[in-house]
């Protein structure tokens, strides 16, 4: 949710966002009635109860006449105070419902459009070529031994997949270098939930537009996850935190579901867009001050896991039209795919200011009093998509594949050999 005070006092900021964002500005004035009306529903409110109040204290001493008079005031103020109630809670549920149809408000540095129109800030490495036909994934995975994605279909349906003997060994190699590399660099190691209520949900923004992505169990109204992002912001749901603690890291390692719904014809072979992975996220709970500083070691930490893992890539600015709701601006890294010739998407990481945090009621308290804070998360390791490159961009042209040296310790091999 956005600051009210901005709102309030500043709302062609909230315009120049939502236009950035290829949203309703007209929203805007919306919101700003809705809470004017919910703030004039308050003060009634509370002017009638304190006139109830009053009456209260003066029936004590009335006798006689002067007493039924006031017995009967009473009970007409009784009335209208429950309908004042009534009303302030109409309207603050009124307000609270197109507040939250508010996007986060953009950072001013990201690139105006929409999907295509992001900023590349730096490419790292030379795109793999080959002297030979290089193989995709989905062979390299059929020849490998590591991955299925005709039983994963036949059990599952479509976007599905197995991945079996060396492809499990990798998925474990990765996450437990992911989850070693954050030790490291101070993050608290979790294994959250992915059976989510629908405040979680909420609260962290993927029930607007990116609802139809999700997974609801209608019959117990619980959410299952597309990202820990999900849970690890939910962590300390309405609590407050100790400011001296400050950043909070968490790294959370977790199975995710996606619908990937409007996506229908896209990334239809191989593992690159499937409904359920498992992924190693970052999640850091900052002073808003401290937020950009924080989404920048975020970055890095992405940048030295690519790094590490030997493939070439790419890191852009995503543009305000593709930022989602709870982003204030977000950054892209995209390894590159030698079977498609292209930079695909392996890694993400987001600022999402107090957007996130105002929502679940997540505060911290120092010496200057009671503030939101600030939330962000970056994914350290998407299982799938890192299998695709590295497979793609390490192959041989027998179809083996050379294992990245800092992999090697975790899976006792230098080359991923034909079964």
């Amino acid at each position: 949710m956005i600051d009210l005070k901005l709102l309030r006092d500043n709302p062609e900021v909230v315009r120049q966002s939502q236009r950035a964002r290829g949203g309703s500005v007209e929203i805007v004035d919306v919101a700003i009635a809705a809470d004017q009306k919910r703030r004039s529903a308050i003060v009634e409110f509370e002017r009638v109860r304190a006139e109830q109040n009053a009456l209260s204290k003066s029936i004590g001493g009335a006798k006689g006449d002067e007493k039924n008079q006031l017995l009967a005031k009473a009970k007409e103020l009784a009335a209208a105070v429950k309908d004042a109630d009534a009303l302030r809670a109409q309207a603050e549920a009124e307000a609270d419902q197109v507040l939250a149809e508010l996007a986060n408000i953009a950072d001013t540095r990201a690139p105006i459009g929409g999907e295509e129109d992001f900023v590349v800030l730096e490419e790292i490495g030379k795109p793999t070529t080959f002297d030979f036909e290089p193989r995709d994934h989905v062979e390299l995975g059929k020849i490998l031994g590591a991955i299925d994605t005709e039983r994963g279909a036949k059990v599952s349906g479509s976007r599905s997949y197995y991945l079996t003997g060396v492809g499990a060994l990798l998925e474990f190699a990765l996450v437990n270098y992911a989850i070693s590399s954050a030790t490291k660099a101070g993050f608290t190691p979790v294994i959250p939930p992915v059976l989510v209520k629908p405040a979680a949900m909420e609260g962290t923004g993927f029930l607007g537009q990116a609802a139809e992505n999700v997974y609801h169990l209608e019959k117990d109204d619980y959410y299952l996850v597309g990202t820990s992002e999900v849970p690890l912001a939910a962590f300390h749901m309405d609590e407050i935190l100790d400011g001296a603690k400050l950043p909070m890291r968490y790294a959370g390692y977790s199975t995710c579901f996606r619908r990937e719904a409007g996506s229908y014809g896209k990334d239809t072979r191989g593992i690159i867009r499937v409904h359920q992975f498992d992924k190693v996220e970052m999640f850091s709970f900052c002073k808003p001050e401290e937020a950009k500083e924080e989404h920048k070691r975020l970055l890095q930490w992405e940048k030295e896991f690519l790094n590490s893992m030997e493939i070439p890539y790419r890191v852009i600015d995503v543009a305000s039209g593709d930022l989602g709701s709870s982003a204030n601006r977000k950054f892209d890294i995209e390894a590159w795919i030698p079977t498609q010739s292209a930079y695909r998407e392996v890694t993400s990481t987001s600022n999402c200011t107090e957007f996130q945090a105002r929502r679940l009621n997540i505060r911290y308290k120092d010496s200057d009093g009671t503030k939101a804070v600030a939330t962000l998360n970056g994914t350290l390791v998407a299982i799938p998509r890192m299998i695709v490159a590295i497979l793609e961009n390490h192959q041989n042209a027998d179809g083996t594949v050379n294992v990245p040296a800092a992999l090697q310790p975790f899976l006792g091999m230098t080359r991923f050999e034909l079964v």
